[in-house]
Order: C-alpha cells, then sequence, then structure tokens
C-alpha cells in the first residue's frame, strides 16, 4: 500500500476521511511496540493479546478525539496502558474467582513435576526466578503495576506517567516508593523461602 510511507497524522486524516484500512497500517506500524508493555501491566500473553486488541479498537472508535495535540503513538499508548489496567483488574478477579473454586490449573500457574524439580540446571533455576519476580508483580495492584512497568520497564518520565494515567506526579512518586517497597519484600520474601529447600535437597544417586 502507498499509505505504508505515510506519517502517522497523514494515516489519521485519511482514516477520518472515511478510508478506515488506513487504521490497519497504524496497527501494523505499533502493535510489536506497545505488545511487550501491554504483556507486562497484564502478566498474561493470552490477555495481552485480547488487551492489545481492544486497544485498537477504542482508538479506532475515539479517534475523532484525536487532533494532533500529542503524537498519535502517545495518544494511542495511553488508551493501550488504560485497557490494560482495566484488563489487569478483570484478571484479578478471575483469579480471586478461581482460587475460591480451588481451580488452580486454570491459573496457569501447574507445579513442576517431579523430573522437573530433581533436575538442577540453571534453566529451571531462572525459570523459578522469573516465576518469583511475575508473582510478586502480579500481587501488585493494577495502579502499583502500571506504574512500576511505565518507569521501570519503560523509562518514562514521572510527567509522562502522569499524564498518562490522569493523576498527579506526587501520587505517581509515592505509588512507585510503594511498589517497589512491596516487591522487593515480595521477592526477599520468596527468594528466602526457596534458599532452605535448594539447600536442603539432594540430587537423586543414579
Amino acid at each position: 500500500m502507498a499509505s505504508d510511507r505515510l506519517d502517522d497524522l497523514s494515516l489519521v486524516r485519511l482514516c477520518k476521511a472515511g478510508e478506515t484500512e488506513a487504521f490497519g497500517v497504524l496497527v501494523g506500524r505499533y502493535q510489536e511496540r506497545l505488545y511487550p508493555t501491554i504483556h507486562r501491566v497484564v502478566g498474561s500473553a493470552e490477555d495481552a493479546e485480547d488487551a492489545l486488541q481492544d486497544a485498537f479498537v477504542r482508538a479506532f472508535q475515539k479517534l475523532g478525539t484525536f487532533h494532533g495535540e500529542s503524537s498519535f503513538y502517545t495518544w494511542l499508548y495511553r488508551i493501550a496502558i488504560n485497557v490494560a489496567m482495566e484488563s489487569c483488574r478483570r484478571r484479578k478477579v478471575r483469579r480471586l474467582f478461581l482460587l475460591g473454586r480451588g481451580d488452580y490449573a486454570s491459573l496457569g500457574r501447574e507445579p513442576v513435576s517431579p523430573a522437573e524439580g530433581s533436575d538442577p540446571s540453571r534453566g529451571l533455576e531462572r525459570a523459578e526466578r522469573v516465576r518469583a519476580v511475575e508473582a510478586a508483580l502480579d500481587r501488585l495492584g493494577p495502579e502499583h503495576r502500571a506504574i512500576v512497568v511505565l518507569k521501570d520497564f519503560d523509562g518514562r518520565r514521572y510527567e509522562e506517567i502522569a499524564e498518562i494515567l490522569g493523576i498527579p506526579v506526587g501520587t505517581v512518586r509515592s505509588r512507585l516508593h510503594r511498589a517497589r517497597h512491596e516487591l522487593k519484600d515480595q521477592l526477599k520474601g520468596l527468594l528466602d523461602a526457596d534458599q532452605p529447600l535448594r539447600q536442603g535437597s539432594a540430587v537423586p544417586s543414579t
């Protein structure tokens, strides 16, 4: 498509004029760039894909409100973060419901099999650390989790985060401080609890 070579504002103008295929160019241009951030906020690949699709649908529906005060990506990013936070809230409610039913397998955190647990490979240890970090992030509320992702993963400035989330800069700072403190406590507890298991376990003899 010739529109592939157009800038964002030109594509937005075409879309507003009724050439809706121009929005597909914008989707292709930014979906891979947005996905990692959305994934970190919602904590699930499946939910991230759904949230990303919902974000583009919402952006298309709200395109008439975009007047170019910021870049299109900044505007889209703001929508995507808010959609991801909504998805995160729904996911937490769903997880609580499944826990109440005892439906642990549906949470996507199945226990490690004995065969895997008996293998002291570095790959398994790394997977355990990743799960520990994911679990710690998952315990944060959506608002705190989003701020950690925006600041510590995406490198956004406090002022940018405040604008994206629609809250004062002071609130961003206080929530980030609290979130980092909670993460530190969560990870310390998980690692401390895991150490005796590793020291006290032996590799079965063959």
